[in-house]
């Protein structure tokens, strides 16, 4: 697992690329939760690169968004993989995550608030 941040029109944008499984979370979690504190308050995380997912990487997921909430920040998450998309919708989590399909989707969407 590689995680990249950027900063792009104010938003913050973690690219998540390779495995986001139980052998990863704590160092996921550990840097998504520092950017969701301490970002712009506006976050993007890219799924466009995750090759595989689980209940541990869901788990980052959520705590990552509940951090970005507690500074009254956003996040939003971009361009899930087909089975990435799947596992989100099989745990009904699409009723808690804003997802766009493309990055520049949601970029857009949290420049505009």
């Amino acid at each position: 697992m590689v995680l990249t941040h950027r900063l792009d029109e104010g938003v913050d944008i973690v690219e998540v690329s390779g495995r986001l499984a139980l052998a990863e979370v704590a160092e996921a979690r550990g840097k998504l939760k520092a950017i969701a504190e301490g970002g712009t308050g506006k976050l993007i995380v890219d799924l466009s690169g995750t090759t595989f997912m689980d209940s541990g990487g869901l788990s980052v997921l959520i705590s990552a968004f509940k951090a970005a909430q507690s500074r009254q920040g956003r996040m939003v998450l971009a361009a899930p993989t087909p089975n990435i998309q799947s596992l989100i919708e099989l745990t009904r989590l699409q009723q808690i995550f804003e997802i766009f399909q493309t990055l520049e989707a949601g970029v857009a969407a949290l420049t505009k608030s």
